[in-house]
């Protein structure tokens, strides 16, 4: 079966899709307990970021906000569309404008560190109580920018 992929991008101050990138984010969330986060807060974040997001035959499948700095602010994958690289792809087009890139996960979250870690994502530290619920969190940060082209490109080109 051929998948039709779609890439759009919203920018800052840009709206057009985040009722659609909320309602994926939920569905993560009531699945899986993670990326807990107010409405008011995931709009007010979206919209000051650049948001990149996939979609399969208009079906959005994954996400990424990032910052101007390059901290990720939110990286989403539908988990039905797990492991067909669309992470790792997200976190390569966001190599390609930034020279670093960070992020925050939860220190219980195996999943997602993993999935960092796999990247090279490094642990810079850890925060005790940093989320709302008073989870901790690992501060990750991905090493060198030419490593982090050279790592992610493959990704670019599948």
């Amino acid at each position: 079966m051929s998948v039709n992929l779609e890439r759009r991008r919203d920018g800052p101050g840009e709206t057009d899709h985040v009722d659609r990138a909320w309602q994926l984010k939920e569905r993560i969330h009531r699945k899986e307990g993670v990326l807990k986060q107010r409405r008011g807060f995931f709009t007010d974040a979206y919209r000051r970021a650049t948001t990149l997001l996939y979609f399969e035959d208009g079906t959005l499948v994954a996400f990424g906000s990032v910052r101007r700095d390059g901290y990720i602010l939110f990286l989403a994958v539908a988990p039905e569309a797990r492991g067909q690289g669309y992470g790792e792809r997200l976190v390569a087009e966001i190599a390609e404008e930034h020279t670093t890139i960070t992020c925050h996960a939860r220190t219980t979250n195996e999943s997602a560190l993993g999935f960092y870690q796999h990247l090279g994502f490094e642990i810079d530290r850890r925060i005790d109580s940093y989320y709302e619920d008073n989870g901790d969190a690992f501060y990750l940060k991905l090493g060198e920018q030419d490593g982090i082209r050279k790592r992610l490109s493959e990704f670019l080109r599948r």
